[in-house]
């Protein structure tokens, strides 16, 4: 039987690469929801006719006129006046995301960029459906109400070092885990000094030596929030301890992360750079999916290097633990704060630098007011805390 599969966030980078698993595999998946936020209706209507799919959700209610009207051009292209084709149900508003994650399936991913993934992640989980969860700043701002939320192997990371650590961690006994380690690539300015960062452009920040991602993911990897985030999530994904949590830069990024255990072994999961086997692992758990992404060449001489993180530099990593280790709202707080300052550097109203300065400065303003930073965690207080953070970075990055 073929899994159905809701796909959130469908035009963007991870979306569109799940879609690739799709077609690859018909015998395994069909897609029963699309969502996005109608910046590209032609992208999203030709997936949704591609793959017949019943339902289509826009965040924008503005867009929802384009893409009725891109739906009925696909549709038309391809035999729509001898009703070869059916044009699918479109909902469209803040809540469209919600009704598509709430759509009949085995299999919701949340492919969705930022805050805005966290009420699809609940809805998804309330239904049952699996999540195949790449929207990581979902779980890290929710914390307690994603994993409290989430049935015992309901939740799947397609993260793809999160992916890795979860196959080493096939068979293993939690208490036989002495450590996992994440690898990072080091981002365009692995090995710069903080001084030599000071002039980085956008355009600069954005070429990714190794993968291919939105900007938004790919701008958090060349300040290493993205690593930082991802220390958090590793945290409420398997329940370990941030003192047992490390960090090392690996530029090839062919060892997606390990798990070091108590008697000296280390599992390490390698494969080449490619989303859709995480993906597609994702999509199939506990299962895999034959030819995801070609292999690692072993036939060819090989090298894998590792460093430590130069936390001067890159100081991003070093406050993620910190709001990690408060928790509550401040992993929000880090969150959001940095979504205001990556969308004003590419703006051009903040530096690079200024980035993970001004995130700093918020978190550190919250974890010291005791009345707001001790609120016990709801939707409403999470939500809460990411408003105020979004405001006051925007106050710092004016005030810079």
């Amino acid at each position: 039987m073929r899994k159905r599969v809701a796909i959130l966030g469908s035009t963007g980078s991870i979306g569109t690469q799940a879609l690739d698993v799709v077609a690859a595999n018909p015998d395994r998946f069909e897609v029963t929801a699309l969502a996005a936020g109608g910046s590209d209706p032609g992208t999203l209507a030709q997936q949704a006719i591609d793959h017949a799919v019943p339902l289509v959700a826009v965040a924008r209610a503005t867009a929802a006129q384009d893409v009725q009207l891109a739906l009925y051009a696909q549709a038309q292209r391809r035999g729509w006046s001898e009703g070869d084709h059916r044009i699918p149900r479109l909902v469209a508003g803040p809540d469209a995301a919600c009704e598509a994650a709430r759509a009949p399936s085995d299999v919701v991913l949340n492919g969705m960029t930022g805050a805005v993934g966290l009420r699809p992640t609940l809805a998804a989980l309330g239904t049952g459906a699996t999540l195949a969860l790449a929207n990581k700043e979902s779980l890290i701002m929710g914390g307690s109400l994603v994993t409290d939320a989430a049935a015992p192997g309901q939740l799947v990371p397609v993260d793809s070092e999160h992916s890795a650590i979860a196959q080493a961690l096939r068979g293993e006994r939690s208490e036989d885990v002495a450590r996992l380690v994440v690898t990072a690539s080091g981002g365009p300015f692995r090995g710069r000094t903080r001084a030599e960062l000071v002039d980085v452009t956008p355009e600069q920040a954005m070429a990714h030596p190794t993968w291919a991602m939105g900007p938004v993911i790919t701008i958090n990897s060349s300040t290493l929030v993205n690593k930082g985030l991802e220390v958090i999530e590793a945290h409420l994904l398997f329940e370990i301890g941030f003192d047992r949590i490390e960090v090392v830069v690996h530029p090839t990024s062919v060892v997606h992360s390990m798990v070091e255990l108590v008697d000296g072994s280390t599992m390490v999961q390698a494969s080449p750079p490619d989303m859709r086997l995480p993906i597609a692992l994702g999509l199939a758990w506990p299962e895999r999916v034959p030819g995801a992404c070609p292999p690692c060449d072993w036939s060819a001489p090989t090298a894998w290097e590792f460093s430590p993180l130069d936390d001067e530099a890159f100081p991003a990593i070093r406050l993620a633990r910190q709001a990690g280790e408060f928790g509550l709202t401040a992993p929000a707080v880090f969150n959001a704060a940095n979504e205001v300052c990556v969308e004003a550097f590419v703006d051009g109203d903040l530096d690079f630098l200024g980035i993970v300065d001004v995130v700093g400065d918020v978190l550190a303003e919250h974890v010291a007011d005791a009345d707001v930073a001790r609120t016990q965690m709801s939707l409403e207080a999470v939500l809460a805390a990411d408003d105020r953070a979004r405001g006051r970075a925007r106050d710092l990055v004016e005030q810079r």
